[in-house]
């Protein structure tokens, strides 16, 4: 996106352009500034400022027409960022912005529809799903990310002004949300009226024919669990050979006989000392010899 500045009248620009002339001093143009979006609105603290309108109001958005990307890192006020098809999920605050954005183009070329279920992130490839879960209300839904913000610390997600009438936080402007990536998205055409009807309050939204993926933090519990398996089979094989007989006997024991305990309540108890091996040799012996 375009960073657009300027003063708003030529006159506070021939006032600025006196007093830097009075003061000796020249102007260099001001950092580029990331906006964050609140009520649908330009913070001018945060963020880019909106790329040239491509579609005026009142008239029809055209849907997809992007292009797939993911990006390299980019840093903006002090913060490096590093796009990536890893999965992921967060939880922060997620805010909305409308018609200061509407039929603009978003960061993949695309063109933004403050009525379409759409959404941005500052990482997540671009197009794809992502599941926005209001914390407040538990009010859960897929949205298709094509855009790129917000920068305001604390936000991990800018939506749609529709996205946020669904999510029931467009009147107050923010709410804290989860946001768990679900996979890639189509580039044709418009998926609005399905990922509409992934909107539930009674459990996470789910998005019919993709298959949930594992978030960024699971995979290497996974891989040291496979590593592990063939160890713990050769393990269980090898005592197997060793003992077989004592194996089955623990895994089904049988009940003793009244024969068999009568026979151990009989045999004689063992000394209440250590044998003298040396003096039953020749005892042994003597016998023998008579």
């Amino acid at each position: 996106m375009v960073l657009q500045s300027g003063l708003p009248t030529l006159r506070r620009s021939f006032a600025l352009l006196g007093l830097c002339a009075l003061a000796g001093c020249s102007s260099a143009p001001p950092p580029v500034q990331r906006l964050a979006h609140h009520r649908g609105q330009v913070d001018p603290r945060y963020g880019v400022a909106p790329s040239p309108r491509v579609v005026a109001d009142g008239e029809p958005v055209p849907r997809g027409g992007g292009s797939y990307m993911v990006g390299k890192p980019y840093q903006i006020a002090g913060r490096t960022y590093y796009p990536s098809e890893r999965p992921n999920s967060s939880i922060g605050l997620a805010s909305w912005y409308g018609s200061d954005f509407h039929g603009r183009r978003t960061a993949n070329g695309e063109v933004f529809d403050r009525e379409s279920i759409s959404a941005a992130h500052p990482t997540m490839p671009l197009p794809s799903y992502a599941r926005v879960t209001n914390l407040r209300n538990h009010r859960s839904m897929i949205v298709r990310v094509n855009d790129r913000g917000p920068y305001h610390g604390g936000r991990v997600m800018d939506v749609s002004q529709r996205v946020a009438e669904a999510l029931d936080f467009h009147r107050v402007g923010t709410a804290r949300v989860k946001v768990d990536y679900v996979g890639h998205a189509s580039l044709a055409g418009s998926d609005d009226e399905t990922l509409l009807a992934t909107l539930r309050d009674d459990g996470p939204a789910t998005l019919p024919g993709v298959a949930p993926v594992m978030v960024a933090s699971r995979p290497e519990p996974v891989r040291t669990a496979m590593l592990e398996t063939p160890r713990a089979e050769r393990v269980s094989i090898s005592r197997r050979d060793e003992s077989d007989e004592p194996t089955a006997a623990a895994a089904a024991p049988t009940p003793a006989s009244a024969k068999a305990l009568a026979t151990a309540k009989s045999a004689p108890l063992p000394p209440s000392r250590p044998f003298d091996l040396g003096a039953s040799s020749h005892a042994r012996m003597r016998q023998a010899a008579n």
